[in-house]
């Protein structure tokens, strides 16, 4: 929404939970080997400091990185009549061309490449992040597109964000650079005001980030066309895995004049995309007709009134089922 048409009153618990903790340095900086910017175990180069360690397989890896894309080469893999390869993708990019010796490129696969990679394990590209897993190469990419260490895409829905990152990294993002609100607490309550909610042709939205229990939570609201009415959307999205999300609940609920709509469920992850999420309609929908009759007065402005709160499950491993934590 306009942020000239929209007010956004917020009020939180103030509440700190116990298993809160301190951020961590950012993973992408962390080091490698014995931590002293070398490589143990090699042998000694001038001046006695330890040369670093290539092994064999590192040596035919780099073999296997396309020259222009600098991502590793699956098959087909094309090389030029002088013997320079690079992958099929980036092979219609440079129009034919070699990258290397412009050469023109014809259709001269390198089966020899080809096959020395079958033999190949190699760890996973996240290795710096902390997955210390390794597989096979041709298996690489099918774990790599679902590893649960790759950083994860920026939440914020305002806008095509291509920043990257660690949740720790992503939450100062959203705060530094998209100015986005923070609170402390696990229960809110958040006044949306518009004085002309007859403007939904193209999609508004907030975003309001939620740390409780040691974890972040971006909670959604906004305006859109569904099919042919208008209608307002509030959902909640989890700053981890799915795998971690579904340990907590949430509910939203709004009302007035002796009505309320209430909505309870488990956030999602934000490896889900906010547009996904909207369009899977997980998440409390408001009728126009329904937000402007809780907004009172003479229908004409949008006042509205959302309450929610999150709590973490109890997990009863026993009984295979899970209740929600009294603590919360």
């Amino acid at each position: 929404m306009e942020s000239e048409n929209i007010e956004c009153v917020s009020v939180s618990d103030g509440m700190v939970e116990e298993e809160e903790v301190a951020h961590v340095p950012h993973p992408f900086l962390k080091p490698r080997g014995n931590g002293s910017g070398t490589v143990s175990g090699g042998g000694v180069g001038g001046g006695g400091v330890p040369a670093p360690v290539i092994s064999p397989v590192a040596r035919v890896h780099e073999l296997l990185e396309c020259p222009v894309c600098t991502n590793s080469m699956y098959p087909p893999i094309h090389q030029c009549h002088n013997g320079h390869t690079l992958c099929s993708t980036c092979k219609s990019r440079v129009h034919n061309r070699c990258p290397t010796c412009r050469q023109e490129l014809g259709d001269i696969r390198c089966l020899a490449l080809e096959k020395v990679a079958e033999s190949l394990e190699l760890p996973c590209r996240y290795l710096s992040l902390g997955c210390p897993e390794i597989f096979p190469y041709y298996s690489k990419l099918k774990h790599e597109a679902q590893c649960n260490f790759r950083p994860y895409n920026c939440p914020y829905a305002g806008s095509e964000c291509s920043v990257v990152g660690d949740i720790p990294f992503l939450v100062a993002h959203l705060r530094d650079d998209h100015k986005v609100d923070m609170h402390i607490g696990s229960t809110f309550n958040h006044r949306y005001v518009k004085s002309n909610p007859r403007e939904v042709e193209n999609a508004t939205w907030m975003l309001t980030v939620f740390h409780c229990f040691g974890q972040y939570f971006c909670l959604h609201f906004e305006a859109f066309q569904l099919g042919m009415a208008p209608v307002y959307m509030a959902f909640l999205r989890f700053m981890g895995d799915e795998n971690e999300a579904r340990y907590y609940s949430y509910s939203l609920e709004v009302g007035s004049n002796g009505r309320k709509l209430i909505w309870e469920g488990i956030p999602r992850s934000i490896r889900d995309s906010h547009r996904k999420v909207r369009d899977s309609h997980d998440g409390l929908i408001i009728q126009r007709n329904m937000a402007l009759f809780f907004s009172g007065g003479d229908r004409k402005e949008l006042k509205l009134r959302v309450t929610g709160r999150i709590w973490k499950e109890q997990q009863n491993l026993d009984a295979g089922v899970s209740t929600p934590n009294p603590c919360s």
